[in-house]
């Protein structure tokens, strides 16, 4: 207890500072931008919280189902997605949302989802963290992964050079099941397919272990386990939606990530003397305006900013936040490929767990599934990869700090 009680207290200082963080955020964007965009640099600090607190890791949920058949985290995921579609369906089938036009991330079916899918699949697996996690245990004190980050930014600007090519490569049209069925017959498929993920899950679980895992009882209860943690998943999983959800309200579009780093990365060299300006993807009016424009103005890298706030602040409070800048080689080599292979996976697929499988699904988009399956695929051949640079890791449950 006396070592809880230090940690505790050396967390302090972080509590302030994620405070003052916040403020700053809040109050910057209201001043340079507005309302709407402080609201949602405040929904993400509230994402990173929830993030850390359930320690909602789309990576480690996969890793521990694919080598332990262990499908709580899975599940979870079904019911957020299941909660998702009844609240974003509706909306985005009206095209409005309170009164103000609202659309889903809806992309094309192609060969470069899947191709892309796959890449980050591997790259989550080896990096360490997929595009929501890398954010959240970069601002809960994870020194590593702030190695994942900074090749994750790169590997999406690589792929900004090229993306015209891969774009190019068979494809359909962008496919919503809301306006090919109909709102409530898109419901019903997309429950059936979530409850058919959830049975399987709870079959190859219990002929591995005759019995589902069981939610870890907490140390903490009632109030002091909201403020400290941790979270049961279910609880993040329907956090994460209502917060996408109030997203799809104040910015008229799901929740995103990896674009914001693609434009830091941007951002970054051009500062340096490297110009990509020039390159077809940055003179596309959006991402020319991105690249242009202060990040003040930017809902991506806000919210991005926010979430990584919000885990610093999540983590001090939990009396957790204790960066430890030992890493192995082999970790470090494991998150320069896994980053640069996220980051070009995200590209290429449209996005990443994020604005791809979450909020793809969520906008009713047939991509989202694609990348489902070929992202599953992929995290299968990073964890089979993934004793070559952790040689003594032993499988474990979910647990704060991992994604």
């Amino acid at each position: 207890m006396p070592v809880l009680a230090e940690k505790s207290n050396r967390s302090n200082p972080s509590i302030w500072i994620a405070v003052l963080l916040l403020l700053i955020g809040t109050i910057g964007s209201y001043q340079v931008v507005g309302l709407n965009q402080a609201l949602l640099f405040i929904i993400g600090g509230a994402l990173g919280l929830t993030l850390y607190h359930a320690s909602f890791g789309f990576t480690s949920s996969w890793r521990v189902f694919i080598k332990e058949r262990r499908g709580r985290g899975l599940r979870a995921q079904m019911i957020m997605l299941g909660l998702a579609v009844l609240l974003f369906f509706p909306a985005l089938g009206a095209g409005q949302l309170f009164g103000q036009p609202v659309t889903g991330f809806v992309s094309p079916v192609s060969l470069s989802v899947a191709i892309g899918a796959l890449i980050f699949g591997v790259g989550m697996q080896l990096g360490g963290g997929c595009a929501s996690g890398t954010l959240y245990t970069v601002g809960g004190g994870s020194a590593r992964m702030i190695v994942t980050l900074i090749f994750f930014c790169l590997g999406s600007l690589i792929a900004t050079s090229h993306l015209d090519w891969w774009f190019n490569l068979p494809h359909l049209a962008p496919i919503s099941v809301v306006e090919q069925l109909g709102v409530v017959p898109a419901i019903i498929v997309n429950f059936i397919l979530f409850t058919i993920i959830a049975i399987v899950t709870v079959i190859l679980e219990k002929k591995r272990h005759g019995s589902l895992e069981v939610e870890p009882q907490a140390e903490t209860q009632g109030w002091k386990r909201f403020i400290r943690g941790p979270w049961p998943l279910v609880w993040g999983g329907i956090a994460l939606t209502l917060l996408n959800f109030a997203t799809l309200a104040l910015a008229g579009r799901p929740w995103g990530v990896t674009s914001a780093l693609a434009v830091w990365a941007a951002k970054f060299v051009d500062m340096v003397g490297f110009n990509v300006a020039s390159w077809d993807y940055w003179q596309q009016p959006a991402n020319a305006t991105a690249l242009t424009q202060p990040l003040w103005f930017d809902i991506t890298s806000m919210m991005n900013f926010g979430i990584m706030i919000g885990a610093l602040l999540a983590a001090s409070m939990a009396g957790k936040f204790a960066p430890n800048f030992k890493i192995p080689k082999r970790s470090i080599i494991a998150a320069v490929l896994g980053g640069l292979l996220l980051g070009y996976g995200a590209r290429l697929a449209y996005g990443c767990n994020i604005g791809a499988y979450f909020s793809g699904i969520a906008s009713g988009s047939l991509h989202g599934w694609l990348w489902l399956i070929f992202a599953f695929i992929g995290n299968s051949f990073g964890v089979k990869l993934r004793p070559y640079f952790f040689p003594n890791e032993k499988a474990q449950p979910e647990k704060l700090t991992s994604c």
